[in-house]
């Protein structure tokens, strides 16, 4: 028996298919950044809800400080605020927004007890003790403060080996161990809390940057000759568990003799990728760190990340802030494809992981109890 289509369902149905219309490339591209905005709150004419409305832009990264106003007038201010913020970001975007940030623990901590969120214990203080039940509980309150907040995307844990003591992430205790059986025993509980509220977590900075000597927020940095084997395995034994794992700006000539991590297709591609088996979201680190932008530029640095394999592009817009990031950002990408230099298969790609990412945000997912 065939059913009989009236005009107005008809209709109804071509408008619900619209919907679902291809987005542009540039809406594309816009949904595979992660940019920093000013702001404690937000409205209609703000350049971040432009940047979601127009180009479907993908991430935002929250902070408590201005780093070129040298103010803590940023994204934090309290709890309330702080709902409120991401509440109104969500609703304007058309599913869901990634919306992350740097709570580690201890010295790298954005939800300070100053704005009223709980206190937290760093890394190191964390693989000192040695007490995964310990390392748990800390995790789930900063897990729980997230989600309440409105947060699904911690940048975190650090999964750098203190291999250098003098090292700036190692001296700031973002680090669990020199150990790397230590070091993933405790990033698997960290991430298990996280996942049992509903939050994804970031590992970080592969593939190793706990030997390093100089910091590359400020310059390029070599470890060619401290890096060791081992700064791996953090990748290897928890490629199955990882959200997202983030790039660091470091040479490891063995790797790749001519690019840093964050724009080397055999680092990403190859090494992560193929050998390690990881098939999850890659995301830079800040793409206008100075390691980055005062050796490449920012054009080169978009093509070369992208080509290498990376699908979340990390823009922090703080230490220099530009309301037009976004929008120059597309424009840019958009050329790179036009003239070739980067495939839209590529940009395709990188947009299906995100998808799949975005896609377990809330879910409960606990890591297997033999980790």
């Amino acid at each position: 028996m065939k059913m009989k289509i009236s005009v107005p369902f008809f209709l109804l149905m071509a408008g619900a298919l619209s919907c679902f219309a291809e987005p542009s490339l540039e809406q594309k591209i816009g949904g595979i950044l992660m940019v920093g905005f000013r702001g404690m709150s937000v409205d209609k004419d703000s350049p971040v809800v432009r940047d979601i409305l127009e180009y479907n832009l993908g991430g935002v990264i929250l902070f408590d400080a201005d780093l070129q106003l040298k103010t803590t007038e940023r994204n934090i201010h309290s709890p309330d605020q702080l709902v409120q913020l991401t509440g109104t970001l969500q609703s304007y975007a058309k599913g869901s927004l990634l919306i992350a940030i740097d709570q580690e623990g201890g010295l790298v901590n954005r939800l300070k007890p100053a704005y009223g969120f709980p206190p937290t214990f760093s890394q190191k203080y964390l693989g000192e003790l040695n007490t995964p039940d310990v390392t748990y509980q800390e995790a789930l309150k900063l897990a729980v403060a997230l989600k309440a907040a409105g947060i699904n995307l911690n940048l975190a844990p650090v999964v750098d080996l203190a291999v250098n003591p003098e090292n700036f992430i190692v001296k700031k205790e973002r680090t669990f161990s020199s150990d790397s059986e230590k070091t993933v025993y405790h990033a698997a509980r960290f991430i298990s809390a996280h996942h049992d509220q509903g939050v994804l977590c970031t590992l970080k900075h592969f593939p190793g940057h706990g030997s390093s000597s100089a910091d590359s927020h400020k310059d390029m940095t070599d470890v060619t000759e401290t890096w060791q084997d081992a700064e791996l395995e953090p990748y290897r034994q928890l490629c199955k568990e990882a959200d997202v794992v983030m790039t660091a700006h470091i040479f490891q000539r063995n790797l790749d003799p001519d690019l840093p991590a964050t724009l080397s297709k055999r680092i990403i591609s190859g090494l992560l990728r193929e050998e390690i088996g990881y098939d999850g979201v890659v995301m830079t680190d800040d793409l206008c760190m100075k390691a980055i932008a005062d050796n490449y530029g920012f054009e080169t640095a978009l093509e070369y990340s992208l080509n290498a394999g990376a699908d979340i592009l990390l823009i922090a817009n703080n230490e220099t802030y530009d309301p037009d990031m976004v929008p120059k950002t597309v424009e840019t990408i958009a050329g790179l494809v036009r003239t070739g230099r980067v495939s839209e298969a590529r940009i395709d790609e990188a947009c299906r992981r995100i998808a799949q990412l975005k896609g377990r945000i809330g879910a409960n997912r606990p890591i297997s109890s033999n980790q």
